[in-house]
C-alpha cells in the first residue's frame, strides 16, 4: 500500500511539473491545404450581407478553418491546445520551452511566438449610492457632449446596428435595472464566456457591464449610452486580475465569433503595454490582437478600441490594438476642462501615425453590479463612441465601416486639427444631423515685424472673468506645430481669455513648418518661412 501511494504521489509530482513549466506560445502555420469551406453554411446571413455590401469579397483564405491535422500534431508535442484562429491560420499552445525546436521543425510551421504577458483594463470607479446634483450633470454631459440630443430628437438609437462587446466579464447585466429594455426586447443576440468556453457570461466581473451600459443603458428615461436601440453580443475574453498568461487568442477568436454572428461593430476596453511588448512594437502590425483588428476591419467591421490610460506611467503611449490603423482608438477627456484626462493615453503609435483618432468623456455613470457607478478610464470612452457609432451607421447605412470611420473622424469638434492627447477632438451627432455646415472665422494670423499673433475677432473675445468654466467649457484654443513631414513637433491648450493669444518669433521656426490653431469650430493654418503679409486671415 505504500509503494502504490508513493508510487501516486511520484506520478502527481510528474503531472505538477510539467503544468509547471509549461508555457504559452502563439504558433502559425504555413497554408490551409485540403481545407473545405462553404460561408453559407458558416456565416449568418447578416454577415453575408454586410460583406456584400460594402463590396467585399463573401470569402477569402483567412475565413477557412484552420487544417485539423496539422492542430493534432502540434497537441502531441505540447500539453493543451487553448483555441485556433481562421484569420491568422495558428493556434495557441501550452507547451515546456525544450519542446518548441521539434515544433518548429514541422514542415507546416512557419513561426513561433511566446505569448507571455497581462492585459490592461482601462478604468477605476467609485461606488454612487444614490445620484446626487453632480452624478446627475455627468450622467447627462457624457451623452449630451456628443450631441446626443439631436439623434435623440430624430429617434436615432442604433437600430438595425449589431455591437459585438469584448470584455472581461459581464456580471449583473442579466439582472441590472439599465438593461431591463435591452433584455425585454431580446436584443441580447448571443454570448459567450472564451475563458471557460460556456455561453454564460454574466459571471467574474462588471466591467463589461459598465462598458455595456455606455453603449445601450438606460437608467429610467436617460440613456447611459446613445445606441439604446443596438443588438448585442457579448463575449467574456479576459480574466481579471488573476492571469498572469495573457488570453490574447481569445479576443482573435472572439472577433471571429462576432464577425460570423453579423456585428457591425466590435467594441473593446482591453489593450496590452508594456507587460506584452515594447514600445517599439506598437506599429499596429506586431500584436496578434493588433492583426486580429485589422482582418476584421477588412471584414466590414468598424473596430472601437480604448487608447489607454498609461500616461502617467513610463509607457505613456497608445495600447494594441488600439494601435492599429483601421482601429478607432478613443482617448479620455474630463468633464471639467472639456480637455485630455491626466491618464489618458497619448499617441503616435511608434511609425508616427495619429491616435488617438477621437475622444470621449472618460470620468462617467456606469453600470455596476447591480446599480450604477461612477467610472473612470477610456474603457468607458470607447463604447461611448461605438454607441455613436452605431447611431451616425443608422443615418447612413450605404457607408462601408471604413467610410463611417473617417466620417466620425470629420465629425470630432477639432476637426481638421487634430494633436496627440485629443485626436480630432469629440464626436458630434450633428455632422451626421445636420448638412448645412457653416464655418465662421474666430481669430485672424496678425504678422508685424516677424512677430505673429493670434487675435480673437470681437464677437469671440471676452474679459478674463466672463470665461465659461465646467461642464461648458468652450473657450479651449488649441495650438501646435508640424514640421515639414507633417509630424507634430509641439501642441499645447490655453484658456482663452484675451483677445490676443499668441505672441510667436518667426525665426523660431524652420522652414516647412507650419502653425494650426483651432478656436471655437475654426481652424486656420500658417506657413513658414512665408510671411508675406502683415495680416492673414
Amino acid at each position: 500500500m505504500a509503494n502504490r501511494l508513493k508510487y501516486v504521489i511520484v506520478i502527481i509530482l510528474l503531472i505538477h511539473s510539467r503544468n509547471l513549466f509549461a508555457e504559452k506560445y502563439w504558433i502559425s502555420f504555413t497554408d490551409k491545404s485540403g481545407v473545405e469551406f462553404d460561408p453559407y453554411a458558416y456565416f449568418s446571413q447578416r454577415t453575408i450581407d454586410q460583406r456584400l455590401s460594402q463590396g467585399l469579397n463573401l470569402c477569402d483564405e483567412k475565413d477557412f478553418p484552420v487544417n485539423e491535422n496539422y492542430c493534432s500534431q502540434v497537441l502531441l508535442l505540447s500539453d493543451s491546445v487553448s483555441y485556433s484562429s481562421r484569420w491568422l491560420n495558428g493556434i495557441a499552445a501550452y507547451t515546456s520551452p525544450d519542446r518548441i525546436e521539434s515544433i518548429k521543425a514541422l514542415p507546416f510551421v512557419s513561426s513561433v511566438r511566446e505569448m507571455n504577458g497581462q492585459v490592461v483594463l482601462a478604468f477605476k470607479t467609485e461606488e454612487s449610492k444614490d445620484l446626487n446634483t453632480y452624478n446627475r450633470a455627468l450622467l447627462h454631459y457624457q451623452t449630451d457632449r456628443l450631441g446626443g440630443k439631436l439623434f435623440n430628437e430624430r429617434n436615432i438609437d442604433g437600430k438595425g446596428i449589431r455591437i459585438a462587446v469584448l470584455d472581461a466579464g459581464f456580471k449583473g447585466a442579466d439582472e441590472n435595472s439599465v438593461f431591463t429594455k435591452l433584455r425585454n426586447e431580446k436584443r441580447i443576440i448571443a454570448t459567450y464566456d472564451f475563458v471557460r468556453k460556456k455561453e454564460d457570461v454574466f459571471v467574474s466581473h462588471w466591467h463589461g457591464s459598465a462598458a455595456l451600459s455606455c453603449i445601450v443603458g438606460e437608467l429610467d428615461t436617460v440613456k447611459i449610452g446613445l445606441a439604446t436601440g443596438a443588438e448585442v453580443l457579448l463575449a467574456r475574453t479576459e480574466k481579471v486580475f488573476s492571469e498572469t498568461i495573457s488570453e490574447e487568442e481569445n479576443w482573435l477568436v472572439a472577433a471571429e465569433w462576432a464577425d460570423k454572428n453579423g456585428a457591425n461593430i466590435i467594441s473593446s476596453s482591453l489593450g496590452y503595454t508594456y507587460n506584452r511588448y515594447f514600445n517599439d512594437e506598437m506599429n499596429g502590425r506586431n500584436s496578434l490582437i493588433a492583426m486580429a483588428a485589422t482582418v476584421a476591419a477588412s471584414k466590414g467591421i468598424l473596430v472601437v478600441n480604448s487608447a489607454g490610460n498609461e500616461a502617467r506611467d513610463n509607457w505613456h503611449y497608445i495600447d494594441t490594438p488600439a494601435d492599429a490603423d483601421s482601429v478607432l482608438a478613443v482617448g479620455g477627456t474630463d468633464p471639467g476642462t472639456d480637455l485630455h484626462i491626466y491618464f489618458s493615453s497619448f499617441g503616435p503609435t511608434s511609425d508616427g501615425r495619429l491616435k488617438p483618432n477621437v475622444t470621449a468623456p472618460a470620468d462617467i455613470i456606469a453600470a455596476s453590479v447591480s446599480g450604477i457607478k461612477e467610472a473612470f478610464g477610456t474603457s468607458f470612452s470607447a463604447p461611448l463612441v461605438a454607441g455613436f457609432a452605431a447611431c451616425a451607421w443608422q443615418t447612413n447605412r450605404s457607408l462601408s465601416n471604413m467610410q463611417l470611420f473617417r466620417e466620425i473622424e470629420k465629425s470630432g469638434h477639432l476637426y481638421p486639427y487634430f494633436d496627440y492627447a485629443h485626436g480630432y477632438g469629440i464626436p458630434q451627432a450633428k455632422y451626421f444631423t445636420d448638412t448645412t455646415r457653416t464655418i465662421e472665422p474666430t481669430f485672424d494670423f496678425v504678422i508685424v515685424n516677424d512677430q505673429i499673433k493670434v487675435v480673437l475677432r470681437e464677437k469671440y473675445s471676452y474679459p478674463d472673468q466672463e470665461v465659461a468654466l465646467g461642464y461648458n467649457a468652450q473657450r479651449n484654443l488649441f495650438y501646435k506645430v508640424t514640421d515639414k513631414y507633417g509630424s507634430v513637433k509641439s501642441y499645447t491648450v490655453f484658456l482663452a481669455g484675451r483677445k490676443e493669444m499668441l505672441n510667436l518669433q518667426a525665426q523660431d521656426f524652420n522652414e516647412g513648418d507650419e502653425v494650426t490653431v483651432h478656436f471655437e469650430g475654426y481652424t486656420s493654418k500658417l506657413d513658414f518661412p512665408k510671411l508675406e503679409s502683415e495680416e492673414i486671415k
